[in-house]
């Protein structure tokens, strides 16, 4: 009996650990470490641990289903693939949309693209960086020029003042709180700005409370604390940005003075000062973020104001700096890299540039694409199809359950609703594959070559360790079957997953210096790595930004408050996230039997003077109601949260948190205010 070690990435967070997968008789059985890794040093989180358990479970999908009288029925492959090509042959290309996936290969999610601008013609592409990180591209791009994390992970051990805020790091990216704790070990101050004294938090050299949706005028308040008292970098502002005299004229407004930031905030004015003073002077400070930032209406504002705080002191282009968008799912840093949005192709080459559409049509052997025009994100895709009907017809959705993780469930139940054809691509039965018309099976990390690009910018490969079960295909292989299906062949002439690398490389300036040698040999490279010679970029902005003029534009901005605030039918703000044990909607680690049985299902944390005057005990069963509908959940009353503040996990469809959750969008980003509405929670009247 052969045991071997496959040495691939996790499936989970967008940290990027690597790990030994250990294969008896052909198949996964249990995780290793791969100590040479240079993220984890062969550490793994319980996610990780873990990572194997859901490959085999037993309800994988294993054969194409086409529904046939209401019911899901087994079909062959080419029943499968004449239904798809015979339906989008018979919608206009603008009647049809595709979710990609953060949980595919960036050659998967290239194909997905490529097949929907080439094949269907249809510019309405997208995925669920929309839903997590939409206002990080949006925002980043805008003023810096590029829309990703700034530096590495490694590097944040380095720094000298960390402030996290959005972000539960601990739990979330335990690989890159390690970076935080090591810094602190070595004389680093710790910043932790959370409605609730999380893990995270509970690390702090410095905890500041606030409230859900207050981003805004925190930074304000800490810029009017910093340039009040002389702590700017001036040198910096100088050399390396524009239009300070703008952000000046708000931030020394007194409504950003630290007694207003303290009321509004919630946080005491002379924790603010404190936190000012110690990143500004540290000398090397670095904010590390996550939804909790980009989850607004406000989003994009939001991240716009952590990188003026980051250019007027001087924190950028260096290691223990920079703005750390850290990402949340494995691979939503490549699925955006790859052109998986409705404004560019990959490489974030702009669709509406006719320079870019003539090269990406020689690149793809095509006369015609999707061109000249942004198409749908998902969030206009689902109110489209939910307020519109008729207008969109179509979902092709791989490897995503928006009926379990987009905002407002029930306006997500109307949209499908209202679809004539719904096609997914996954590999479990999900709450999304239960409204499909036909549900195609792919294959796992596990179970395909490939590469992903984790919240660094670092592109790492995937090993083959076993084969897909039953009829499962890998998901490249399942989109170039489709394109031969529709007339294709030859632009979908791909034998392996190197193959599409190669293509991915030639068209992608950012990958143009990668192929799957260097990768293997390096074990690892930042793009941008534009040529085969160059080292790849661990840390970006060092000498000047990617604007046009290589200057940082600063950006005058004035708080807002969230779409919904609490009032008396709705007293409380909630918010929601993630828990150590569980992952996005559960449909892998719910399926992890070591971590199901950790956390088993959902509650909602509320405080013990809100739970007091509600009449609420600890572990008792209440409803929590919005104004969008109402779930039954388990009461947890915990020291642990704010005044006024709510919270509850979103990994749970027994208790779904958006059925609450408020689908108004940032207008740039169109990402939803998931961290913020009103809600109420109340005792069940028993019968």
């Amino acid at each position: 009996m052969e045991v071997k070690y496959v040495p691939t990435t996790c499936p989970y967070c967008g940290t990027g650990c690597g790990f030994n997968l250990v294969v008896k008789d052909k198949k996964v059985i249990g995780v290793a470490p791969w100590n040479r890794n240079p993220i984890n040093e062969g550490k793994l989180c319980p996610k990780g641990n873990y990572a194997w358990e859901f490959v085999n479970a037993p309800d994988r999908l294993t054969k194409p289903l086409i529904r046939k009288n209401g019911k899901l029925e087994p079909a062959s492959w080419d029943e499968a693939y004449k239904l798809i090509a015979s339906k989008l042959k018979g919608f206009k290309p603008e009647e049809v949309g595709f979710f990609s996936s953060a949980r595919i290969s960036n050659e998967e999610n290239y194909l997905v693209a490529k097949f929907a601008r080439a094949v269907v013609k249809t510019p309405h592409i997208d995925h669920c960086a929309r839903l997590c990180h939409a206002s990080t591209v949006a925002g980043l791009a805008a003023v810096f020029g590029s829309g990703a994390m700034t530096n590495s992970i490694g590097d944040i051990a380095e720094s000298k003042c960390i402030f996290v805020i959005g972000s539960n790091t601990f739990e979330q990216h335990p690989l890159i709180a390690r970076n935080m704790m090591i810094a602190q070990k070595n004389g680093a101050k710790l910043i932790v700005a959370d409605p609730r004294v999380t893990p995270t938090a509970k690390q702090a050299d410095l905890y500041m409370p606030f409230y859900s949706g207050t981003d805004v005028q925190i930074f304000n308040g800490m810029m009017h604390q910093i340039i009040k008292n002389g702590w700017e970098n001036k040198d910096f502002i100088k050399n390396r940005t524009k239009d300070y005299d703008k952000l000046k004229e708000v931030v020394m407004k007194e409504a950003y003075n630290l007694e207003n930031t303290a009321k509004i905030s919630g946080i005491p004015a002379e924790k603010i000062a404190q936190a000012a003073e110690w990143f500004a002077k540290s000398g090397a400070s670095c904010v590390c973020y996550s939804m909790g930032i980009t989850q607004h209406t406000t989003g994009v504002d939001n991240v716009k104001s952590i990188a003026n705080l980051q250019m007027i002191t001087g924190n950028l282009g260096r290691p223990g700096t920079g703005v750390n968008a850290l990402r949340g799912q494995n691979n939503v840093q490549g699925a955006c890299d790859m052109g998986c949005l409705p404004n560019v192709y990959s490489g974030y080459q702009q669709v509406i540039n006719p320079d870019m559409q003539k090269k990406m049509k020689d690149a793809w052997g095509v006369s015609e694409i999707a061109e000249g025009k942004v198409g749908y994100t998902i969030t206009d895709m689902i109110n489209v199809a939910a307020d519109k009907p008729g207008t969109l017809k179509c979902l092709y959705i791989v490897g995503e359950n928006p009926m379990l993780s987009d905002p407002d469930l029930h306006h997500v139940k109307k949209a499908f609703d209202n679809l004539d054809f719904v096609i997914v691509q996954d590999i479990f039965p999900t709450e999304t594959t239960a409204v499909a018309d036909v549900v195609l099976p792919g294959s796992c990390y596990a179970e395909k070559d490939g590469t992903q690009s984790n919240t660094e910018r670092r592109v790492q490969k995937w090993r083959k360790a076993q084969d897909a079960p039953g009829e499962a295909k890998y998901d490249w292989q399942i989109i170039c079957d489709l394109a031969k299906a529709m007339g294709y062949e030859k632009q979908f002439a791909f034998k392996n997953a190197e193959e599409i690398f190669n293509e991915i490389a030639k068209v992608t300036p950012s990958y143009g210096g990668m192929n799957y040698a260097r990768l293997e040999k390096a074990e690892a490279l930042q793009w941008p790595c534009p040529t085969a010679d160059h080292p790849g970029s661990a840390v970006l902005h060092k000498e000047k930004f990617g604007t046009p003029d290589g200057l940082g534009i600063l950006s005058a901005i004035e708080f807002k408050y969230p779409a919904e605030v609490p009032d008396k039918d709705y007293p409380l703000i909630l918010t929601t996230g993630r828990c150590l044990w569980q992952f996005h909607t559960g449909s892998m680690t719910r399926r992890s039997g070591n971590l199901e049985r950790e956390a088993p299902t959902g509650w909602v944390e509320i405080c013990p003077e809100d739970a007091k005057a509600l009449g609420i005990i600890n572990g008792e069963k209440v409803k929590a109601v919005t104004r969008r509908g109402e779930i039954p959940i388990t009461a947890k009353v915990t020291k642990d949260i704010k005044k006024g503040m709510a919270f509850i996990p979103f990994h749970f469809a027994e208790c779904a948190a958006n059925i609450l959750t408020n689908n108004a969008l940032d207008p740039i980003a169109k990402i939803p205010e998931y961290k913020a509405c009103a809600v109420r929670i109340e005792k069940i009247k028993e019968a």
